[in-house]
């Protein structure tokens, strides 16, 4: 087997992990209690070693296989996600799903294409401070929001989604510093290792408590695509990374990011429209009143009996 068939075949391994880490989370997320971490469910550490799994094979494809086909790779997450939720939790999506995912995926795919070939810049010290002080910044901005929009939970699984997709972005980022410069300065080199790892549980958690209320479409979409256009925005202003085909590659670029943002809008929305039509139907459902006693029986209203019940009585009497 060469070694781009490898690439493939892990991405493809990977992508599957992903998306099945992501069901279970799903799942866990709508019989726990717990928003962030159900740490006495078990399924909660299946999914994360699920997961784990992912992120390996992710890593592995990415030493035998070029960065432009191994990235957009990954966006088979969204893809694969919702036909293994039909299958193993019987949990259907509609057409409007369906046409999002696969929108949110050709955009993806088309703007990690575009990016030019990888840099060998590295992040200095005072940059990686700013950067991770940004990036948390931002995260605790957007659970902020996100426990202010308790109450409208899609608009709430959304923003926490954004918040673990750039986690995880930004694990990523701090990733390729330490790759390119391995033999920097061990203090600085085992900061970012630290701040990698708690990049990488924040979105692990964020990605749990976006699951909660909100389904499996939405947050799921909305992590994968603004991972990569987090780690993108990053690689381009601070690594030099730049897009192919110059002006014209740019130009494709930013309409495959509309792309990907449609397919997200479409997710969303579809998600949305289910929600408030079960809230439609529970409202308009009448409930029935059932009773508590003999005495509350007897103070309901009486039905008026048919004309000629009386002699009908009197017939069966006598």
């Amino acid at each position: 087997m060469s070694a781009l068939a490898l690439a493939v075949l892990l991405s493809l391994v990977s992508a599957v992990a992903y998306a099945g880490g992501a069901i279970v989370q799903e799942r866990v997320a709508q019989t726990s209690p717990e928003s962030y971490a159900p740490l006495r469910r078990p399924a909660w550490w299946g999914a994360g070693a699920l997961n784990g799994t992912g992120a390996l094979l992710h890593v592995v494809a990415l030493a035998f296989g070029p960065l432009s086909l191994v990235q957009p790779l990954g966006a088979l997450t969204i893809v694969l996600a919702l036909p293994m939720a039909a299958l193993f939790v019987r949990r259907r999506a509609g057409a409007t799903a369906w046409r999002g995912a696969i929108m949110a995926t050709v955009g993806l795919a088309g703007l990690l294409a575009l990016t030019g070939s990888a840099s060998e810049d590295s992040l200095d010290g005072a940059e990686r401070l700013l950067v991770g002080a940004a990036t948390a910044g931002g995260v605790l901005l957007l659970m902020m929001s996100a426990r202010a929009a308790h109450r409208h939970p899609v608009v709430r699984a959304v923003l926490l989604a954004v918040a673990a997709g750039s986690a995880f972005g930004m694990a990523s980022v701090f990733t390729k510093s330490v790759a390119v410069d391995w033999s920097g300065e061990p203090f600085e080199q085992l900061t970012t290792l630290l701040a990698i790892a708690a990049l990488a549980t924040a979105g692990m958690l964020l990605s749990q408590a976006s699951y909660r209320g909100a389904g499996l479409a939405a947050p799921l979409a909305t992590a994968t695509v603004v991972n990569p256009v987090v780690a993108a925005a990053v690689g381009l202003t601070l690594f030099g990374e730049t897009f192919r085909h110059g002006t014209i590659g740019t130009v494709l670029a930013l309409g495959c990011g509309v792309v990907a943002a449609g397919g997200l809008i479409l997710l969303t929305t579809e998600r949305i429209g289910r929600e408030s039509a079960a809230h439609v139907v529970a409202q308009h459902t009448p409930v029935p009143t059932v009773p508590d006693s003999p005495a509350a029986l007897d103070s309901l209203p009486r039905q008026p009996r048919p004309s000629g019940s009386g002699s009908t009585d009197r017939n069966v009497r006598s």
